[in-house]
């Protein structure tokens, strides 16, 4: 007997299922009622709501059956852990189901890093597609490690599990037309294709989702994300750690426009995963904000299945794969149980099957050329400096003009105005490339603190109170393959290793989040008044948010979107 064959079967009754869930009550997304019903599943698929004999019978009295989570737009590098060790993290949280952009590893490994998280997705207990990274590099105005146009791009889209392509981050190109960027949407043709447009509004709006983006994880206000809505997007509801948008765009959620919408998670950080929650804790914060608990399910699941054509997803119905969240109750709902295709593989917060080894990169990530003390050195000219000044809890930036500390006809860094020197190294393809600029909103006071996680290229990124604690913190970055660092005195204080590309772990989220802790704590102990002085230094490499920044290349105004020097003279 085929499988569909004996789908049916199982469905009519004539042959005993695998797994029978009885007691529970479903929480049908699609009639849009919780209705008391047991649920029959058979080779991974739901059979229907009752059967004549099961192999095994889980008793759920009073529990609340959902369909598996979905996250709409995440970037799993921002975890820092692999992909079975993201599985062991957010599965036991519901979410049985990711929408991957591998826009970090892929500026640093290109096609190969793209190929690593599919090879790593395999045989894990969660559905990871992959939507293919629009932007590699995001700019012209750094070093990345690879650049992916359309032609890279095409043999990727045939691979299983691709879904479409990734946030347009490039919207000045698609409303003027670049030929690169026709290209790849193009490429895409009828396949789903994710938008990133701040601001963006009016006739240029019109003309972006023309050409056939139609979804925004970049709202932040209500209006803004009105006219988007009215325009016929999907709405990405985001709650990240750096960026946090659920709370301020809930209000505009209602029961006639809410298939419209979707929870994503963009970039969380592995303590706001494991103290939070993932999917669940959107969930939970809608429906204490008052939203209704089908509403805020379809959201968490359904609503994603059908805007990615997921056709057997974000419903429990016959035929539908056998992802399914057990949830304690209504009001604040708490996952018990994650059943996936037809097995329990977690249970009161904890993964209860093996994952499997951990697939081997095989690729360098620290292609430094030769750097040295003179690398850090500033010379002085006339006029105040442009300096970068931090916004705490932001990713944007404020452009100073300051009059910076000079000594020996050198610009050195001045801890008693918390004017610090910076740098970025490049660390793709060894061009020697050292970024140079000066920041002020860290307040640290003595040592250095660095990062190869720094958006989006990932070249290493350094601030410190001289230049030998500099030096010494992008040599012992060199020296892990990657990672987080703190020193002083020349010494390690704290670091987080960081082999994969720079940007992973293969440790436990766990143990990954408890090196950062301490990582953090470092910096602290240097002074640093920042409450994630790492995750803000990761940012201040970022050149397409605005107002300045600084690549391997220099200082970027985001604004004038181009390369400026230091001094503004007098």
């Amino acid at each position: 007997m085929g499988h569909l064959e004996e789908l049916i079967a199982a469905a009519r009754g004539e042959i005993e299922v695998d797994l029978l869930l009885a007691g529970a009550s479903v929480a049908n997304l699609l009639s849009g009622e919780v209705h008391r019903a047991d649920v029959a599943i058979h080779k991974g698929r739901i059979a229907g709501f009752d059967c004549s004999s099961a192999r095994r019978t889980v008793e759920l009295d009073g529990k609340i059956l959902t369909p598996g989570f979905i996250d709409g737009h995440v970037h799993i590098e921002s975890s820092m852990v692999t992909v079975p060790e993201y599985a062991r993290a957010v599965v036991p949280r519901g979410t049985t189901t990711v929408v991957a952009d591998p826009h970090e590893i892929a500026n640093v490994w290109g096609e190969a890093g793209i190929a690593y998280m599919m090879a790593s997705s395999k045989e894990v207990p969660l559905n990871v597609f992959i939507m293919l990274p629009s932007c590699v590099p995001a700019t012209n105005l750094e070093t990345a490690g690879a650049a992916m146009g359309a032609d890279a791009l095409a043999g990727l889209m045939k691979e299983d599990g691709v879904l479409g392509l990734a946030e347009v981050m490039n919207y000045p190109g698609v409303i003027f037309r670049d030929p690169e960027v026709m290209k790849k949407l193009a490429l895409a043709g009828r396949r789903p294709v994710d938008g990133h447009a701040p601001g963006l509004t009016g006739r240029d709006l019109s003309a972006y989702i023309s050409a056939g983006i139609h979804s925004d994880h970049e709202c932040t206000t209500i209006d803004e994300a009105r006219e988007k809505l009215r325009s016929g997007m999907y709405i990405m509801l985001r709650e990240g750690s750096a960026a946090k948008n659920l709370l301020d765009l809930l209000p505009l959620v209602t029961a006639k426009n809410s298939r419209q919408f979707l929870f994503v998670s963009d970039d969380r950080n592995p303590a706001d995963i494991l103290r939070e929650g993932h999917i669940d804790f959107m969930v939970r914060a809608a429906i204490k904000q008052g939203l209704d608990l089908i509403i805020a399910l379809q959201i968490a699941s359904l609503n994603a299945a059908q805007y990615f054509g997921l056709s057997d997803l974000g419903a429990i119905a016959p035929g539908y794969r056998a992802d399914i969240v057990v949830l304690d109750g209504l009001e604040q709902p708490r996952v018990v149980k994650v059943i996936k295709d037809g097995k329990v593989v977690a249970k009161d917060g904890d993964l209860i099957v093996p994952l499997k080894a951990h697939v081997t990169a095989g690729h360098k990530s620290m292609q430094i050329g030769p750097i040295g003390l003179r690398s850090f050195e500033i010379v002085a000219e006339s006029g105040p400096a442009r300096v970068i000044g931090v916004v705490p809890h932001q990713i944007i930036t404020k452009a100073l003009q300051l009059l910076p500390k000079i000594k020996d006809g050198k610009v050195v860094s001045d801890v008693d105005r918390d004017i610090l020197k910076m740098a970025v190294a490049e660390r793709h393809k060894a061009t020697g490339n050292v970024g140079l600029g000066l920041v002020q909103g860290f307040g640290l006071r003595r040592g250095a603190i660095a990062t190869s996680v720094a958006h989006d290229s990932h070249n290493i990124a350094v601030i410190g109170a001289t230049d030998e604690e500099m030096l010494a913190a992008v040599l012992a970055v060199k020296q892990m393959g990657g990672g987080l660092v703190a020193v002083a005195g020349g010494r390690v204080l704290a670091s987080l290793p960081l082999p994969v590309a720079g940007l992973l772990s293969e440790r436990c989220m766990r143990d990954v989040a408890e090196g950062i802790a301490e990582c953090i704590d470092a910096a602290h102990k240097l002074g640093c008044k920042l409450e994630d002085p790492f995750m803000t230094l990761s940012f201040l490499c970022l050149p397409v948010i605005p107002e300045l920044k600084l690549t391997d290349k220099g200082l970027v105004d985001v604004k004038a979107f181009r390369l400026v020097g230091m001094f503004l003279g007098e």
